[in-house]
């Protein structure tokens, strides 16, 4: 019998990403698409027997930060070893372009430090740089979004900065210039620079522009601890006010004295969804976050520029204020380390202090004998690019935003060199964690919702019209996985562990993970918003 498929996965327990019950199936694969579903008599070129495999569609990172890493790493090992094969980046309002040449404040914002030897900036425009990501002809897809932190530092610069209708005009023209060439939507964040100088009434008007293309708004939102509800407020007002689709990113609450307060911030979406308000969220797997140093101090150290703060932070004056203001609560800004503890915020990555990787901020104050705040400070002042790993999180609000019907899984991390550093393990750990701890060991959700919350869903809310489910018809990403043995393995003291149980990864149609090993395949593509029907006016 002449051979009818390209791939042929047989003996498949389906879970199709809708939701639906599991059924056991058959599927075929023709010139990447997925071209029939069911029992299937024929042949294929590459037969692949998944008895005691679970197929699903292939995993969407909602919130990821690879914008530049995906140039430099390609294989994106640590993702295809989790099962995704599309990451949504430009994330917490910083993306890799707009881009001015001139300004080397933002292109050190945009470029970590670990890459600067790796990668030279070839693109000013939005449309150059998703070019220049199809040269480098990455493994995964990436849905890009543009992000405000880079079109204000653009535009004005990273300090607090005065904005006029001339530079709101301006912003709004990038912002269109970047959804013509495919940007889904546009993300804040607005804790950190510049977005944190930022008022409502300029995000509005920005998201009302991304709203004439039907994108989406997605927000690391002002503050996650003491004001998480009026940050919460915030995010949806603009989308009420500007009609953009509401993503609120990596959901929770920050310090114990907040601790159960996702319960309101998601009743609250609920409810404003009755008046048409399209809100969801993402959330990842774990209790930990991750972030710049610098960014555990107040934005009034920052709104003159990084060179500012680092004079600032040298002044006695300056640390006395510093430590009464960081030991306390604030109604103005969010304070991470006070959530944290010194304890709980440790040294991810430092091109200045190696040594330090691995260590928090107390192990490595009783190792110098320096008071706590005196050794953050010298440390910023020597490497302000350092970033942080920081507690704060209960175990109990991650089980409820997981398992709450508004959410879908995102991993905050991104591509990363293998051995280097001790980043946050969600970067190879995200998705097999949230079927091996929350459907397989604590039974919180069934295996359908959860793949559901990392397929489906985020498609429907990207508009990808063609993806996240294993539908005749459909592009052929997929994941085939061990249930009873998929795992993550990735630590917070050993983040550089591959997970185990995912078999097979099949990307645009190609294999790109074969028996759990690597293939050179690097079939990934820069998926553009225009590609799906959405369009202005």
């Amino acid at each position: 019998m002449a051979e009818s498929f390209d791939i042929l996965i047989k003996n498949a327990t389906i879970v199709d990403g809708s939701g639906s019950p599991s059924f056991k199936g058959d599927i075929g694969i023709e010139e990447g698409k997925i071209t029939k579903v069911g029992k299937i008599g024929e042949h294929g070129e590459i037969e692949i027997d998944a008895k005691d495999l679970i197929a699903s569609p292939g995993f969407i990172d909602m919130h990821n930060h690879s914008d530049v890493a995906i140039m430099v790493n390609t294989s994106a090992s640590n993702y295809i070893t989790q099962g995704v094969t599309t990451l949504v980046t430009g994330n917490c309002g910083l993306s890799a372009a707009p881009l001015s040449k001139d300004s080397k404040e933002l292109i050190d914002l945009i470029i970590p430090p670990q890459f600067k030897e790796k990668i030279s900036i070839s693109w000013t425009s939005f449309e150059e740089y998703l070019k220049e990501i199809e040269k480098a002809k990455p493994a995964v897809n990436i849905a890009p979004l543009v992000g405000h932190n880079t079109i204000r530092g653009y535009v004005l610069g990273l300090g607090d900065n005065e904005l006029t209708s001339n530079g709101l005009n301006e912003m709004k023209e990038l912002i269109r210039e970047a959804m013509e060439a495919g940007a889904f939507g546009m993300s804040t964040g607005l804790i950190y620079d510049p977005g944190v100088f930022a008022e409502t009434e300029e995000i509005i008007e920005l998201a009302k522009v991304v709203a004439e293309y039907g994108g989406i708004y997605a927000s690391h939102i002002r503050n996650e601890s003491d004001l998480l509800i009026e940050a919460t407020l915030e995010a949806i007002k603009i989308g009420k006010e500007s009609g953009a689709r509401v993503e609120i990113s990596h959901h929770k609450a920050s310090g114990d004295r907040n601790w159960g307060l996702v319960r309101t911030t998601l009743s609250l979406m609920e409810y404003y969804r009755r008046f048409d308000v399209e809100v969801t969220c993402d959330v990842y797997p774990y209790t930990y976050a991750s972030t710049g140093l610098l960014y555990l101090f107040p934005p009034w150290t920052r709104d003159k520029g990084q060179e500012e703060f680092l004079r600032l932070i040298q002044k006695p004056e300056v640390r006395k204020k510093l430590k009464i203001e960081l030991s306390r609560p604030s109604t103005t800004w969010e304070n991470i380390l006070l959530d944290a503890g010194f304890r709980g915020t440790v040294i991810a990555h430092s091109e200045r202090f190696r040594e330090y990787e691995g260590k928090s901020l107390m192990e490595i104050s009783h190792l110098l004998q320096k008071d706590p705040y005196t050794l953050m400070f010298d440390l910023i002042a020597e490497d302000p690019h350092i970033s942080v790993i920081v507690g704060g999180m209960s175990e109990e609000d991650v089980e409820f935003v997981i398992s709450h019907r508004l959410s879908m899984i995102g991993s905050d991390g991104l591509v990363q060199e293998f051995g280097v550093g001790y980043p946050h393990p969600r970067s190879y750990g995200t998705f097999p964690r949230v079927i091996a701890e929350y459907v397989r060991k604590k039974k919180l959700l069934p295996l359908e919702a959860a793949i559901k919350k990392m397929t489906y869903l985020p498609a429907w809310k990207l508009g990808l019209q063609d993806r996240g489910l294993i539908k005749e018809g459909f592009v052929a990403d997929i994941v085939l996985f061990d249930f009873w043995t998929v795992e993550d393995t990735a630590t917070f003291m050993n983040p550089h562990s591959y997970a185990e149980g995912i078999k097979y990864v099949i990307i645009n149609g190609e294999v790109a993970l074969e028996n759990g090993k690597l293939t050179k395949n690097k079939p990934g593509r820069v998926l553009r918003r225009w590609c799906y029907g959405n369009s202005a006016g």
